[in-house]
């Protein structure tokens, strides 16, 4: 009875083993699933316990507070550097959708405006900051270089190894690739998305998960390093720059460009004044110095003569 025990024992471990180390979240490896019933597993958010869907991308807000949590609370990984906007990694706020809340603090009582991208578009401010709407970032720029080979790359086989790989990896549907273009080794990949359906994939998101894929610290659980072959031959990627362009113009350029023009100003005009103040003082110097020539020579006309 006991051998036939056993062997029933072990073939419950046997079934249930697989399906336990099923229960992980591909696209997201900081996400923490749990089996909660027979061929049920549930994967939540490291530290912010939100539901994640695992069958799509995750939302940069998400993964940019996932990032934020200490290492003690969540399994072991090798925290990034930063991202690559210039106010680098921040907790954001972020709204039960995952969207990220159109004003931004940190613990120094300081805030700034976001678009959909967590990139920030006005002037950073106090508590009193108010930030009417979250505007769309609907355009994406990717610029990036590859290692310069013995021969550039053909571009009809370049664009569909791209168009391939944003599709097949990052969910993204061709029709938001509007432009790929080549001038070797540089590549620029032009994403167009004015609006978001339910079922598509944020443009932002596909941005930062190739951003993390290019730096060697994937989001996706399998932590595979990013390799894309075209037609055969390797694609190295160098460097990476990624630009974004929303539906409303930043509202501190024209502040910063205000800014400059007072600075042009205000040099042009200490310039003058400075001029202006030497030529004064030259003059001075000069009238000061002929009217004592011309004194001297007055005394001298007027001294009587010894012979």
């Amino acid at each position: 009875m006991e051998p036939l025990f056993g062997v029933v024992l072990g073939l419950i471990l046997a079934v249930a083993s697989p399906a336990n180390d099923s229960c992980t979240c591909a696209t997201n490896k900081w996400a923490v699933c749990a089996q909660d019933g027979p061929g049920n597993c549930t994967c939540r958010l490291a530290g912010s316990h939100h539901p994640v869907d695992c069958s799509t991308l995750t939302s940069k807000c998400f993964l940019m507070k996932a990032e934020m949590i200490p290492l003690k609370e969540k399994r072991l990984w090798r925290p990034p550097h930063g991202v690559s906007d210039s106010d680098g990694l921040y907790n954001p706020d972020c709204e039960d959708s995952g969207a990220f809340k159109a004003r931004q603090c940190n613990q120094s009582s300081t805030c700034w405006c976001v678009n959909t991208a967590g990139v920030r578009r006005t002037q950073k401010g106090g508590r009193s900051l108010s930030c009417s709407e979250l505007v769309r970032t609907r355009w994406i720029y990717i610029e990036l270089t590859h290692k310069r080979s013995s021969k550039a790359f053909d571009v009809a086989d370049l664009t569909k190894a791209l168009t391939q790989l944003f599709e097949s990896r990052y969910k993204l549907r061709p029709k938001y690739i509007t432009a790929i273009k080549y001038d070797p080794p540089l590549i620029q990949i032009r994403l167009h998305q004015n609006k978001k359906p339910r079922w598509d994939v944020d443009i932002a998101d596909v941005a930062y998960y190739f951003e993390k894929d290019v730096n060697n610290d994937s989001v996706f659980q399998s932590n595979s390093k990013l390799t894309v072959s075209v037609n055969g031959d390797p694609l190295a990627i160098e460097k990476l720059w990624i630009y974004y362009v929303d539906e409303k113009p930043p509202e501190f350029c024209m502040r910063q460009l205000a800014a400059g023009i007072s600075a042009v100003v205000t040099v042009v005009l200490l310039t003058a004044g400075i001029g202006i103040a030497v030529l004064l003082i030259l003059r001075w110097l000069r009238t000061r110095t002929y009217k004592k020539f011309e004194c001297r020579e007055m005394r001298e006309m007027k001294a009587p003569s010894l012979e």
